[in-house]
């Protein structure tokens, strides 16, 4: 098998406004998760400014993707915490030219090592569209359970469409 690419995560900066910008205001992505209305930059300076990246006090943590060149793929999330019972959601979104390298493998499993070794979360989930086929595959391939079947759980607008309960447990 071919080996992964090294990715980094690390803390989101000012400069990297514009990318938030653009995947937070990129309406193909609003079908895959929460958001429904556009984020002025404003409003996203703001949250750059002021998150303290402490998933006890803002309940997530988001984090920028690098490539082994320290280009940004990408963004990944820990959110919807539970520190009751340590366990948070798990989004990642690779910008548009940079898909189809692993990348999102890649951090995937960079995120299990930091829930585990750093956050101390004892398990990570994500909710995904059935007819997200690749991410239905990467979660799977990646050991993921997905026992749950959530009917009509995500609408597009026009349609509501199944999803999936990914879950793992982190040891």
């Amino acid at each position: 098998m071919k080996e992964l690419p090294h990715i980094t995560l690390r803390a989101i900066e000012p400069e990297d406004l514009d990318l938030l910008y653009h995947i937070e205001n990129d309406r193909q992505l609003w079908d895959v998760g929460a958001t429904s209305v556009p984020y002025s930059r404003y409003a996203l300076h703001d949250y750059v400014a002021n998150a303290s990246a402490d998933i006890y006090a803002d309940k997530q943590v988001r984090l920028i993707i690098e490539d082994e060149a320290h280009k940004v793929v990408g963004l990944a999330d820990l959110t919807d915490f539970d520190p009751k019972h340590l366990r948070a959601e798990v989004g990642i979104v690779i910008v548009k030219n940079e898909r189809g390298r692993h990348l999102a493998k890649s951090t995937l499993e960079a995120l299990h090592e930091y829930a585990l070794r750093t956050l101390h979360l004892h398990q990570i989930y994500a909710i995904i569209s059935t007819a997200n086929k690749t991410a239905v595959t990467l979660f799977r391939d990646l050991g993921y359970a997905d026992d749950a079947l959530l009917k009509d759980w995500i609408y597009d607008g026009q349609t509501y469409h199944d999803a999936r309960l990914f879950q793992k447990i982190l040891v």
